[in-house]
């Protein structure tokens, strides 16, 4: 199967959806509503409370869950070429994605982490643009607001501003004016909040600030999660030493594009500190970050059996936890 995903053909597109299905099918058999949790912010409770009068079907939020992880995976594959974060363009990080996405059943249900993930791939990718482009101040605006609306569905994901910071520290030279953009583009999606209340005679200033508590993560309770962990930190510190071993190959952009992934997983581990909640939702923070260096991982090992027993290891026990155990 690795293989097949390390060429890139436009079959593969349609080969992902089946492999896609294939692990998560059974969450369509055993559809469940939209999650909800104390941390999540305005925007999503918002949403909650407009589709829940609707009376849709959890099988059609299953639906939608599984076509954003699906898009998700597609444009961080896209993103992964377009950057050139590996020598040659493939179909390995949307494979990854979709694999590592079924260590936990939580990551399959529309929640607020699922929301916030997919506008992050985006910011992530104008925020590997940032050196080439010639009128920053545009994208650096956007970028902003795009985060604004992200701590608006989930306030631990306040701790991604510093996210954005540094990668303007890394990816420009230190220019006030741009960290003033981008500081105004964060507020912005607060200000027309803040507004909407005031009007609406609603104000409520808990309504905006992101409160939320710092505590250590949820302890593994079960040898499945323990399990599921460990498949995620073992190819990740697998492809780590890969990508470490040929840095001096890649080109400059290249390098600061896989320091911004770091970064990126730093502060979505930062948010596991932040939720202090007692299930593995808000970890689906750190799956973009951990999904490249899987990636890395079954490009760079030189075995061609190495990689395909290691993706087997991963798809056999997804397949065990989505449909024996579930």
């Amino acid at each position: 199967m690795t293989g097949i995903f390390k060429q890139k053909t436009s079959s593969n597109i349609l080969v992902l959806l089946v492999y896609g299905l294939i692990l998560k099918f059974n969450r369509f058999l055993h559809p469940a509503g939209p999650l909800q949790q104390p941390e999540d912010h305005f925007l999503y409770n918002w949403l909650i409370a407009f589709l829940k009068p609707l009376q849709i079907a959890p099988v059609l939020y299953v639906l939608i869950a599984f076509l954003l992880l699906y898009s998700q995976a597609l444009l961080f594959n896209r993103i992964c070429n377009d950057q050139k974060l590996l020598p040659r363009p493939n179909y390995l990080p949307a494979m990854a994605h979709m694999l590592t996405t079924s260590l936990f059943i939580e990551w399959n249900y529309f929640s607020a982490p699922l929301l916030a993930n997919t506008f992050l791939i985006w910011i992530f990718y104008r925020m590997t643009t940032l050196p080439n482009i010639q009128r920053p101040a545009p994208a650096i605006f956007s970028i902003g607001v795009l985060i604004g609306i992200v701590t608006l569905l989930y306030r631990p994901a306040i701790v991604f501003v510093a996210l954005v910071l540094l990668a303007l520290f890394i990816m420009r030279p230190f220019r006030l004016r741009e960290w003033a953009i981008n500081l105004l583009g964060i507020t912005m999606p607060y200000y027309f909040l803040a507004l909407v209340l005031y009007l609406g005679n609603k104000w409520d200033w808990d309504k905006i600030k992101p409160v939320f508590s710092i505590g250590l993560p949820a302890i593994p309770s079960s040898l499945i999660t323990t399990i599921s962990i460990s498949l995620l930190i073992v190819p990740f510190m697998i492809g780590g030493y890969y990508v470490q071993a040929n840095l001096n190959k890649m080109y400059i952009h290249v390098r600061k594009s896989w320091s911004l992934l770091l970064l990126y997983l730093i502060m979505a581990m930062l948010i596991i500190m932040a939720d202090g909640g007692s299930n593995y939702v808000s970890w689906m923070l750190c799956s973009v970050p951990i999904t490249a260096f899987h990636a890395a991982m079954y490009f760079y090992i030189n075995s061609r059996r190495l990689p395909m027993i290691i993706h087997w290891i991963l798809f056999g026990f997804a397949i065990y936890l989505n449909y024996w155990l579930n």
